[in-house]
C-alpha cells in the first residue's frame, strides 16, 4: 500500500478533508494529515486565504516540507488547492517521491523547480468552471503538465465549484467528489 502526505486547502484542516484522509486509510494506506494551519480552521475562504497571506506562502509550503522531512522519502503527495503548493513543489524537488495527486489547484511546472520529474506520476483534478481552478490558469498549467510529463492524468469535472471534494463544505459536489476518490484509490493502487 502507498504512504501518503495530504495537505489541506485554505480553510485549514477541515473535517472533510480528514473524512477523506480516512478513506484513504481504510483502503490500507498509510495517511498523513499535517495541520498547515496550527490548529485554525476558518469560516470562510477568504479569511483562509488572508491567514495563509500574512503567514506567507513560503511558510505554509515550508510547514509542509518539515513534516515531510520526518517521514519515509517516498511519498505520494496529495493537495487540495492551497496545499497544492508543499505537495507540488515536494513531487517535483524531493528525491523519492511515487506519485502527486493535485486537487484543485495546480502550478507552472517552472514555480516549483523546473521540469516534472519523469518518474513521478501525477493526477490531477479541477471543475471546468471553478472560478479560480478554470479561471486563474490553474487548469491551463495541469494541461502544461499533462503534455510534459510521462504519467499524467487531468480529470475536469463539470461545474464551477471551489473545494468540491471537501464534504464539509457548501460547495461539495457529492457525485464529483465520489469519482475523484475512486481515481484517487486506482492511483494509490497502481503507484504502491
Amino acid at each position: 500500500m502507498a504512504e501518503v502526505l495530504v495537505f489541506h486547502h485554505g480553510y485549514g484542516l477541515t473535517a472533510g478533508v480528514r473524512e477523506f484522509a480516512e478513506r484513504l486509510r481504510r483502503a490500507g494506506h498509510t495517511v498523513h494529515v499535517p495541520d498547515l494551519y496550527e490548529g485554525q480552521v476558518f469560516d470562510s475562504l477568504e479569511e483562509g486565504i488572508g491567514y495563509a497571506e500574512k503567514a506567507g506562502f513560503d511558510t505554509i509550503t515550508a510547514r509542509g516540507a518539515a513534516v515531510a522531512e520526518k517521514l519515509p522519502a517516498e511519498l505520494v503527495y496529495v493537495g487540495f488547492s492551497l496545499g497544492v503548493l508543499p505537495a507540488q513543489k515536494l513531487a517535483q524537488t524531493r528525491p523519492g517521491a511515487k506519485g502527486a495527486l493535485l486537487l484543485e489547484a495546480c502550478l507552472p511546472v517552472a514555480e516549483s523547480g523546473g521540469a516534472w520529474p519523469q518518474e513521478v506520476p501525477v493526477q490531477i483534478h479541477g471543475m471546468d468552471a471553478d472560478p479560480f481552478f478554470a479561471g486563474e490558469g490553474d487548469a491551463d498549467a495541469a494541461r502544461a503538465l499533462v503534455e510534459a510529463a510521462t504519467d499524467a492524468e487531468l480529470f475536469l469535472h463539470p461545474g464551477d465549484r471551489h473545494l468540491f471534494t471537501d464534504s464539509s463544505l457548501p460547495s461539495y459536489d457529492e457525485q464529483a467528489a465520489q469519482q475523484v476518490t475512486r481515481r484517487v484509490l486506482g492511483f494509490l493502487d497502481r503507484v504502491k
